[in-house]
């Protein structure tokens, strides 16, 4: 189940074939969910609702060749790793893996482990992964770190093209958003031909933001669920920053936002199009709370053609001229800014979708101690669009 299937169109922009970050060609995604057992927490053991996803920015040999890459933190209270690689010489170079808080260095030496075995021991590489976090301790045994290496292979290997499993898996599945039941989602829009006809897509993993917050498509859905309708899961006795009067009920928040698109963009455009991407979540009420780590990481498949590091013939020492035949320069390709505004609006819209999509498609979820994250009930949610005029909208 997505927004669609209930009738919420959200924005003008047109989405692609599968409504997915897999829209833009190459781009792969794979999940592994871990759930297991029930009743009180034993840390170590479980009550175990976590996972890991992975996605996959283009179908080559991602090590080895990189892809224009930025970064945009709304709020940094995270502990990712890859990022300053990023930062510092836009490109990534890795693939992207998104999971529990306290798997991040787990699920970083899984990544490395598993390149070191597709690739053998005569092809040195340099392997920075990317891997960003959001907490799932409400439902989850966190401090149990119960991700291993063969969660992350089977995200990996079973990563592929086509429709997108959303709600309550991978990395998502011990997720809360807005204190309903959250967790994966995504959405993708496709540009005009006369604009070029670039495809961006948004995948997310949401944990964030309060429930009388919550917005969709500018209805107010959050006061209109109240917490005393469909009670907000929390740790007994724990209330996670803010101002409890003012917010009762706020669920520990953070949101990783992943942006892809073939449009060809220079990491400074990418930075860009990431910052426009916080705009989707200011749209849905989230605003990068204190004690939340919002990150959106921004890549373009186009200019295949940069050569890694380990792919480069670097200059004699001393300043001589490099070997005969080495490569100095490369050429790229940037589209002009005049036309990034399309891709800016694309970006906000699908944003707010994919965060739609992930609250859609969740499903209640008990977890550790008995809690419980209800999932946002769609029929309410029909019932309070249609009374805000908000449904399918009508073929022009």
């Amino acid at each position: 189940m997505r927004a669609r299937d209930l009738g919420i169109e959200i924005g003008l922009g047109t989405p692609g074939p599968y409504n997915a970050i897999t829209d833009v060609v190459g781009v792969r995604v794979g999940h592994a969910t871990v759930i297991d057992g029930d009743g009180p927490l034993v840390i170590g053991r479980g009550p175990v609702r976590s996972g890991v996803t992975v996605v996959i920015p283009h179908g080559g040999e991602v090590w080895d060749e990189p892809l224009f890459a930025a970064l945009h933190p709304l709020s940094g209270i995270t502990h990712p790793t890859g990022l300053e690689w990023i930062r510092e010489v836009g490109t990534i170079q890795s693939p992207i893996a998104i999971t529990s808080s306290w798997s991040v260095g787990a699920v970083c030496d899984a990544l490395i482990a598993e390149a070191i075995e597709t690739r053998g021991p005569t092809r040195p590489f340099m392997a920075i992964p990317t891997v960003l976090e959001t907490w799932d301790g409400i439902l989850n045994d966190v401090q149990g770190q119960h991700i291993k290496r063969s969660h992350v292979a089977q995200a990996y290997r079973s990563a592929s093209t086509g429709a997108v499993a959303e709600g309550n898996v991978g990395g998502g599945t011990g997720m809360l958003c807005h204190g309903f039941k959250g967790g994966i989602g995504t959405a993708s829009r496709v540009l005009d031909a006369t604009l070029g006809g670039y495809t961006i897509g948004i995948l997310v993993q949401t944990n964030h933001g309060h429930r009388l917050r919550l917005q969709i498509d500018g209805v107010p859905v959050g006061e209109e669920i109240p917490p005393s309708e469909v009670p907000i899961p929390s740790e007994a006795g724990h209330f996670w920053g803010g101002t409890p009067a003012l917010y009762p009920g706020r669920s520990r928040s953070s949101i990783i936002v992943i942006v892809a698109t073939d449009a060809p963009l220079l990491p400074l455009q990418l930075e860009r199009l990431a910052k426009r991407a916080t705009l989707g979540i200011g749209r849905t009420g989230g605003v990068g709370e204190s004690w939340s780590g919002d990150v959106v990481v921004a890549f373009s498949t186009a200019n295949r053609n940069i050569v890694g590091e380990s792919s480069a013939v670097a200059p004699a020492v001393g300043g001589k001229s490099a070997a005969s035949g080495s490569m100095l320069t490369t050429s790229v390709e940037m589209l002009f800014d005049a036309y990034i505004d399309a891709l800016f609006y694309m970006a906000v819209e699908a944003t707010e979708e994919a965060i739609v999509n992930a609250l859609v498609a969740a499903e209640t979820m008990t977890g550790r101690d008995g809690i419980t994250a209800y999932r946002l009930p769609h029929d309410r949610l029909r019932d309070i669009m249609a009374r805000f005029g908000r449904g399918p909208r009508p073929s022009i």
